[in-house]
């Protein structure tokens, strides 16, 4: 009787938790389809009021906001894809043995001495410039392609759920490090390998503050960046939105279809990686 009072209670807080998550979702939504005067007057509450798709329109038609949303697609594809494969290939040599991997501890050390410190903006920034990726999507991939935490998170899927004598048969079978790596590894790990590619391209999609600082040519703005200038800033001058169009739409109608679209995509991506979440955050955090 006990447990299902339990169980009772803890549907019903859980419910409730996930619709409070969805709201500001559905009022975004619902002011985006909503006519200019109802969401300037905030009159607009979880359902659209004077339903018109006109800021959608204006805002598919915006040529910067194009290009910044195909800036933002291509840098979290391109950072997510060169991130995995670094965080693969860097988890399984540091989850080897000592014996096998003479320096292991002190390779190891490094990784987690810089969790713990940074060099500082203003370093980093001059060593962006040094390099000549100011105003490049690598600028915005390349500080962040090796997250030490999602790292470890794998180091430790490979060292407790890969069996070593699976491993040792390969090798017997004349099998090579890289062999094992993406024929082994990586099909036995798919739930932390899932769970890793969402916290980076979830990462890599919402980062927005990097581009402010590496990024000083607005058409090179990622989409987050593009979205925090103009829901922040309040800066429409990249909207290129005529005077016209802004009293027909209104300004409250147009961030909040940016914000939905700048939502979307992770929302497409989710549900497919959403089943392994969580096999891949418990698998490996306990030895049997």
């Amino acid at each position: 009787m006990p447990y299902k009072i339990f169980s009772v209670f803890n549907y019903v807080f859980m419910g409730l938790l996930a619709v409070i998550c969805l709201l500001p979702l559905i009022h975004i939504l619902a002011v985006s389809f909503s006519a200019p005067a109802a969401a300037s007057a905030n009159l607009v509450g979880i359902w659209p009021m004077g339903f018109t798709v006109d800021a959608y329109t204006k805002t598919l038609a915006n040529e910067n906001f194009l290009r910044a949303l195909i800036n933002g697609v291509t840098r979290t594809v391109a950072g997510t894809v060169l991130s995995m494969l670094l965080i693969t290939l860097t988890a399984y040599a540091l989850s080897k043995d000592n014996r096998d991997f003479k320096g292991r501890t002190f390779y190891m050390w490094v990784f987690v001495f810089t969790m713990l410190m940074h060099a500082g903006l203003v370093p980093t920034y001059i060593l962006i410039q040094k390099l000549g990726m100011i105003n490049t999507l690598w600028a915005l991939i390349l500080p962040h392609a090796v997250n030490v935490f999602n790292m470890i998170l794998l180091l430790n899927f490979f060292r407790s759920s890969v069996p070593k004598a699976l491993e040792e048969a390969a090798y017997m079978d004349g099998a090579g490090h890289f062999r094992t790596v993406f024929n082994i590894y990586l099909p036995l790990a798919l739930p932390a390998i899932a769970t890793v590619s969402l916290f980076t391209m979830v990462g890599q999609w919402n980062s927005w503050f990097d581009g402010l600082i590496y990024i000083t040519k607005a058409q090179n703005y990622p989409l987050a960046t593009f979205l925090q200038t103009i829901i922040v800033q309040r800066d429409l001058t990249s909207m290129n939105v005529s005077a016209d169009d802004l009293e027909q739409m209104s300004e409250q109608t147009v961030r909040a279809s940016q914000m939905f679209i700048g939502v979307v995509p992770i929302l497409l991506v989710y549900p497919f990686l959403q089943k392994y979440f969580v096999k891949g955050i418990v698998m490996g955090s306990v030895k049997e």
